[in-house]
């Protein structure tokens, strides 16, 4: 809902997309920088108790922006320096919260499965959130649905106190925050199959993912369908998302990973280019819960690949990693689609996003996918 009001509020206040961007790079810059120090928390203190620090801040966040907007005192510039705020938490949140995910299920055994269920859920609300957001935002106020989702963290606070968990110590590492992350980054870059995949995730989320910083402009001036429109479309993809996360979660066992995520990348790629091609809203639609299904299954299936690669002791700085490829390339990819769609309109750049990440999706195919099946065919030989 609050992504919803603030990506419109910031059209609305402006109507331009180059500023799209520039929120896009403010919310998620902090990230980039600053998610190496969240994975260093994360290896070194309580989880539990980190997590529970992050949702306070960020409903805080949430009520201050729900005042400003109800007192009609919002300013652009507001709107992105409380989301630059919103990306320092996340900056810490996200490492952290990736992390503790596997003290909450015990172990790795269920651990795919309880990514997916977390993937279900956090993309329910990407269903549920636009279309309430949109119907607030037609019959209420912006404002209202920032003070909804303020609320919505006192249900995330009273879950996580209730948590009755086994006692957690840490194992801390020595030297300094930044040491321990490049310690991290070496361990997933030195790993092939973890590398490979962080590296299609990073191009998904610098170019793909940045269809969602677009579409109140095609919600608006391509398909003339307003707020209701911009509603539907992420709703649409949020359902897309939610079956996605559910046919990842399915899965009877997890082999062939990299065959899954390629076929997915280039599906999603396929249906990007569609997408930014489309002045048809039924068209528009499909297209969009394709990109939803395909993303949020790669994505589960890449979260799923590190967290089962990656030694518990240096869990919270590999996460750190996958935060800072992941969700930290997206202010660059929201900054640079800002400023190219100023230039040649938010269409045409989107083409050229999906036809460079198509590209990078058949790379992945053949140097990776590949590589790995003659492994697997002459590890089947030599067992007989």
């Amino acid at each position: 809902m609050q992504t919803t009001a603030q990506l419109w509020l910031v059209y609305k206040l402006t109507n331009s997309a180059a500023l799209l961007g520039v929120y896009g790079f403010a919310n998620q810059i902090p990230i980039l920088a600053l998610a190496w120090a969240g994975g260093y928390v994360g290896d070194r203190y309580n989880r539990h108790i980190g997590v529970i620090w992050t949702q306070t801040l960020s409903m805080i966040l949430a009520f201050v922006l729900a005042a400003l907007t109800l007192m009609h005192l919002i300013q652009v510039w507001h709107l992105i320096f409380i989301a630059f705020l919103v990306g320092i938490v996340n900056a810490f949140d996200v490492p952290i919260r990736q992390a503790f995910l596997v003290q909450m299920v015990g172990g790795k055994e269920d651990l795919p499965s309880a990514i997916a269920l977390n993937s279900s859920i956090f993309n329910g609300a990407r269903v549920l959130g636009p279309a309430i957001g949109a119907a607030a935002l037609a019959w209420l106020h912006e404002g209202w649905c920032f003070f909804l989702n303020g609320v919505s963290f006192l249900a995330v606070l009273a879950a996580l106190l209730a948590m009755r968990l086994p006692k957690w110590v840490a194992k801390r590492p020595t030297g300094s925050p930044f040491r321990n992350f490049m310690k991290g980054f070496r361990f997933a870059m030195s790993d092939f199959p973890m590398r490979s995949v962080l590296l299609l995730l990073s191009l998904m989320s610098l170019l793909g993912l940045q269809y969602s910083v677009f579409l109140p402009v095609f919600a608006k001036d391509v398909l003339h369908r307003g707020v209701v429109g911009f509603g539907l479309l992420l709703s649409t993809a949020g359902v897309g998302a939610v079956l996605g996360a559910v046919q990842f979660a399915s899965r009877t066992e997890y082999k062939g990973l990299a065959r899954w995520m390629a076929t997915m990348a280039v599906i999603c790629s396929m249906c990007l280019l569609i997408f930014s091609q489309s002045h048809v809203m039924w068209l528009s639609a499909a297209a969009i819960f394709v990109v939803g299904f395909a993303a949020t299954s790669l994505m589960a299936a890449a979260n799923t690949t590190v967290q089962n690669r990656v030694p518990d002791e240096l869990r919270g700085r590999v996460m750190a990693v996958y935060a800072t490829m992941f969700m930290g390339v997206q202010p660059l990819g929201s900054l640079l689609a800002g400023g190219v769609a100023k230039h040649i309109g938010a269409p045409l750049t989107l083409t050229v996003f999906s036809v460079l990440v198509l590209l990078g999706s058949l790379v992945f195919v053949f140097r990776v996918v590949m590589r790995l099946r003659p492994a697997v065919v002459s590890g089947a030989i030599s067992a007989n």
